[in-house]
């Protein structure tokens, strides 16, 4: 399955820089699945064809800056980061500051520039 519900009518892939994505909540994860992972993406000839992309929402700041925050596809995320990948398949997911905070409740920023 490579859609979720957030991103069911997103077609679009992107190859977002794993340095701007956001993760503000620590990840749980499952060793071995994040090493079963990381064999599949460095033994991929195309990498869209195996692992699908992470859901990213995208928020636009009052000044124009843009925004990704990550709270799923910890192992995807992992496994890239891992790998010293540069980039990570993701679909960008229109997003608000009040989406952000149904995610992060009072700890989500109120202003982004």
């Amino acid at each position: 399955m490579d859609t979720t519900v957030h991103s069911a009518g997103i077609a679009e892939i992107h190859h977002v820089p794993m340095s701007v994505i956001k993760r503000p909540i620590p990840s749980v994860l499952d060793e071995q699945k994040v090493a079963s992972l990381m064999e599949t993406i460095k033994h991929e000839e195309s990498e869209a064809e195996e692992v699908p992309p992470i859901d990213l929402l995208w928020i636009t700041g009052s000044e124009g800056g843009d925004y990704y925050f990550s709270f799923g596809g910890c192992h995807r995320f992992e496994a890239y980061k891992r790998l010293q990948r540069e980039t990570i398949k993701a679909k960008l997911v229109r997003s608000t500051l009040g989406d952000l905070y149904h995610y992060m409740g009072s700890s989500a920023p109120k202003y982004l520039a």
